[in-house]
């Protein structure tokens, strides 16, 4: 399927090759579809395209926006309103954070309080889909760990390929153990990824695009492993509790996660299996926003460490550290 795009309204002016403000009184009169992200009007591509192919309902939405002079009548032709103007998008309303982990939702609720913070709206999105949204403007920064096999690296490569042409900057958050979700007693004895091609393993798995299914089918791909021998392999969940509960259930032998959600089900043990690196991904753009400068505080401070702490599963030594420039 083709990747929808989203565009500025100079952009879309370009390739309508019609004026600036001719966009901006389209989006008015409701002729062509448009949101806005924070204080930023976004138009999505497809809708342009289908714009284009009304054809002869683009030409008169046009013609209404331009009409051609009239002869003076008795009645004043009603005053000309001030085209729409997008408004900075330096200050937000609020910032879009994606990620699935109850870090972010610490972060958030710190953000919120800090005296540079501002609102923040978290969309619970796995790692691809995350940067996905911050590619096409959607979202202001992204939790991920996705793991390269070949280079024994995470992030950074995805990062370079999903945001091709865009400076980002990769803050670390914490290292945390992935792992196999067991029943209690581990009754089947599953301690390797070899074990999941037993045809007495049941396992279940996580939805395409999230870091832990990456670390998994990167790990099928290094070891040589077919995953149709994998019985569960196509049945998916959208979260680490929801893999544990149903381990925990009995509904599968073992799920893949991360240790912090096996200390909060019942019934289940953690088979640790490798250490990932949890990064948020941002704009180089934004670096100096007050926003962007208040989660380098909240992540470097000893209060937001303290409270990480408690939690367990956290290896928080470069907590708050830019760790690349992309």
């Amino acid at each position: 399927m083709k990747e929808n795009i989203s565009l500025t309204p100079e952009e879309v002016a370009n390739i309508l090759k019609i004026a600036k403000n001719t966009v901006y009184e389209l989006i008015k009169r409701g002729a062509l579809p448009a949101y806005r992200i924070g204080r930023k009007i976004r138009v999505d591509l497809r809708d342009v395209e289908e714009f284009k192919r009304q054809g002869k309902k683009m030409e008169q939405a046009i013609s209404m926006t331009n009409p051609a002079p009239t002869p003076p009548a008795a009645t004043p032709a009603p005053p000309v309103q001030a085209p729409v103007t997008e408004e900075p998008f330096s200050a937000p309303q609020r910032v879009v954070i994606c990620g699935q982990d109850v870090l972010l939702d610490i972060l958030t609720r710190y953000l919120e309080r800090h005296p540079s913070g501002i609102s923040a709206l978290r969309h619970n999105v796995g790692s691809f889909k995350g940067l996905m949204a911050l590619y096409q403007g959607k979202a202001h920064m992204s939790a991920v760990h996705l793991w390269a096999g070949e280079r024994n690296l995470y992030n950074i490569p995805y990062v370079r390929r999903l945001l091709p042409g865009i400076p980002t900057l990769i803050v670390h958050l914490a290292q945390r153990m992935q792992g196999f979700y067991v029943a209690r007693g581990n009754p089947k004895g599953i301690q390797s990824w070899e074990d999941l091609t037993r045809p007495d393993v049941r396992f279940i798995n996580r939805e395409k695009g999230c870091g832990t299914r990456i670390l998994l089918d990167e790990q099928i791909r290094r070891l040589g492993l077919d995953r149709r021998q994998i019985n569960g392999y196509e049945k998916e969940e959208f979260s680490h509790f929801a893999v544990a509960s149903a381990v925990a259930r009995g509904e599968a032998d073992v799920g893949l996660g991360n240790e912090k959600t096996a200390m909060q089900v019942r019934e289940i043990d953690f088979v640790p299996l490798q250490k990932e690196r949890y990064e948020l991904v941002m704009k180089k753009e934004d670096m100096n926003k007050p926003y962007f400068q208040a989660v380098l505080e909240i992540l470097q401070s000893p209060e937001f460490k303290k409270e990480l702490q408690g939690l367990g599963d956290y290896d928080l030594t470069d907590t708050g550290k830019i760790v690349a420039d992309v």
